[in-house]
């Protein structure tokens, strides 16, 4: 179940970053309302997922994949730049979380 609370609470920072975008682009109260909230649901199933899972690796997880899902969240409804010099960084904070292991 921690890692269900782990993917939810990266949903809530993935949210939280688009929420602060469109509040930046509008200024209505609305999506700053929307960005409290995503923002403390999302820091609350982190606590609920630490508790079984070591902090170093849930806040790891957490952080990238709250990373890679807000940039692709910009890519595809912000318009934002999808350059290859961006996309190598994305795909380097995606090995990481995975963890792949490259044999030689």
């Amino acid at each position: 179940m921690a890692w269900f609370y782990l993917f939810i609470a990266s949903f809530g920072e993935i949210f939280g970053m688009t929420f602060i975008n469109l509040y930046l682009q509008k200024r209505r109260f609305i999506w700053l309302f929307f960005l409290i909230v995503s923002f403390s649901l999302g820091f609350f199933f982190l606590a609920l997922a630490i508790k079984d899972i070591s902090l170093g690796v849930a806040y790891a997880i957490w952080s990238g994949v709250g990373a890679t899902g807000s940039v692709l969240m910009g890519i595809l409804f912000f318009k934002e730049s999808a350059s290859t010099k961006r996309m190598l960084f994305l795909s380097c904070i995606i090995i990481g979380v995975v963890g792949l292991r490259i044999v030689g």
